[in-house]
């Protein structure tokens, strides 16, 4: 097919890249910015959207990302291209850091108490969710009891302190990034369509340059022919 990859990359290819691109991040991160910076928009619009994706960054629904960004795009009057690259503040290398604030600002609003060693208590959790979550799946279908205490400790302790604790960090890091995004599209589209206007004017200078050209060369033809007449 027409868009298909020539090169069929292998799941452990695909995980690799997820986590560290082929060109690096900060590679990764100057394509996006410039991508964000050429959207045919304006500045405002495209840094509302910019500031909704790194909202929704800070939301624990991974792998949705994508729509939640596009729905605060929408209610805010965003740039909808531009909240899907704003969610590239969401990576695997701030994921951590972004869980942590999340998961202390959510237990404090709460009145509940951070446990410490946060890593080894997240990867415990969500394991013992995914192991519940799978063996209640095949309880649907066979004679198996289903658990839930896996799930109900995995919400009551870190889904929905972090749903709670990333909003206001959520808000504080888009409008960080809205109010530093705006000057710079800004002066970005200044300046190229500076260069675009200098590129015509320079296109139409050459093309006025070649008419005269043509006109003297005519005008020499016809007084040179007028003299053998």
């Amino acid at each position: 097919m027409v868009f298909k990859r020539r090169d069929r990359r292998s799941p452990v290819q695909v995980v690799s890249e997820f986590l560290y691109p082929r060109g690096g991040w900060t590679r990764a991160f100057h394509y996006v910015k410039h991508r964000v910076r050429r959207l045919p928009d304006s500045p405002e619009r495209i840094a509302r959207g910019i500031g909704a994706g790194v909202f929704a960054s800070f939301t624990p629904f991974y792998g949705l990302h994508f729509v939640i960004a596009v729905l605060c795009a929408r209610l805010i009057n965003g740039n909808f291209l531009a909240s899907l690259s704003g969610t590239f503040f969401g990576n695997p290398l701030t994921y951590v850091p972004i869980g942590v604030i999340s998961l202390q600002t959510g237990h404090f609003i709460l009145g509940t108490k951070y446990r410490e060693r946060v890593s080894n208590s997240l990867l415990d959790k969500f394991a013992d969710a995914g192991s519940d979550l799978w063996h209640n799946c095949l309880a649907m279908f066979t004679d198996r009891k289903a658990h839930w205490h896996g799930l109900e400790v995995f919400y009551d302790e870190i889904f929905y302190p972090y749903m709670i604790g990333g909003i206001a960090p959520g808000l504080i890091a888009g409008a960080i990034c809205y109010y530093l995004s705006v000057p710079l599209i800004r002066a970005y589209q200044q300046r190229r369509r500076a260069k675009i206007k200098a590129k015509f004017e320079a296109i139409r200078k050459k093309a006025e340059a070649e008419g005269d050209a043509a006109d003297q060369t005519s005008l020499v033809s016809s007084g040179k022919r007028n003299r053998d007449n």
